[in-house]
């Protein structure tokens, strides 16, 4: 198993910023990506198995999901995690597991260029598969007044209609 420290992010660790020579991420060009690309989710999975579009959203009952979401960043940026509590079921302990893609991924265009240049995130989707090969065990779940925030702006933005998924 791994801890969380192990899992580095598109950021300078020192200013906490956007590398500035960031190359954009794209289908044809994602292989200057290095991971280790992680995955929150709060089923229980083990190696070998694979993650798979077509699956129910954790963000919105009743929506299918053409990409499987992963992301560079450190655990405690995994959003993944309290996902259940976004769709109004009660919040279960989440898992974060270290994925390996098999097949080309691209920026997230959910937080792309959205509130910050660039992909400050490290968010990244795909439609292919992503096998699972280890889980993350010491890594902390957003503190409960993140998690709060969190929902109370997708609720803000459920009620203007501007909780839009780019999938």
């Amino acid at each position: 198993m791994l801890s969380g420290s192990d899992a580095p992010g598109d950021r300078d660790a020192v200013n906490d910023v956007p590398n500035a020579d960031r190359v954009p991420v794209t289908y044809d060009r994602c292989d200057h990506v290095p991971g280790p690309f992680v995955h929150g989710r709060k089923a229980v999975l083990s190696v070998g198995e694979e993650l798979v579009a077509g699956r129910g959203s954790n963000f919105r009952t009743g929506r299918v999901m053409n990409h499987v979401y992963l992301t560079t960043e450190a655990p405690h940026r995994v959003v993944g995690c309290p996902a259940g509590e976004r769709a109004g079921r009660p919040r279960r302990a989440g898992h974060v597991y270290v994925v390996e893609p098999t097949g080309p991924f691209q920026d997230d265009p959910n937080v792309t260029d959205k509130k910050f240049p660039g992909n400050p995130t490290g968010c990244y989707r795909t439609r292919h598969p992503l096998r699972v090969v280890d889980e993350l065990t010491d890594w902390s779940p957003h503190p409960p007044k993140a998690v709060q925030s969190m929902l109370a702006g997708l609720a803000q933005l459920r009620e203007q209609g501007r909780d839009v998924i780019e999938d």
